[in-house]
């Protein structure tokens, strides 16, 4: 699960860095913040443009370990990850489902 930290995908085999300077310590504390993120990628309600981006290559990054991901969105997922399973079980619970079967 690749949430905030990958955009679209670049020509060059990389993904763009528009996302990177999203402050990710804003966004995983306020859950008004993530939930629709998280509610975008579980097909639960209507993406916001950068969700949608972020939707579009969950399930590349996840099938390539992030190949396409530079090492900013690298780290900015293993913090996603590390708050989605520490403080949103139920909706780690739901993605793993969706996206890792």
């Amino acid at each position: 699960f690749a949430v905030l930290a990958v955009a679209h995908a670049a020509p060059d085999d990389e993904f763009t860095v528009r996302c990177d300077n999203v402050n990710l310590d804003e966004v995983l504390s306020n859950s008004r913040l993530l939930q629709p993120y998280i509610k975008c990628i579980l097909d639960k309600d209507r993406c916001a443009p950068d969700a949608k981006e972020l939707k579009e290559h969950i399930r590349e990054a996840l099938e390539t370990e992030c190949a396409k991901c530079t090492e900013a969105q690298k780290k900015g997922t293993r913090r996603v990850i590390g708050h989605l399973i520490n403080n949103e079980s139920k909706s780690w619970n739901e993605l793993t489902a969706k996206y890792d079967p």
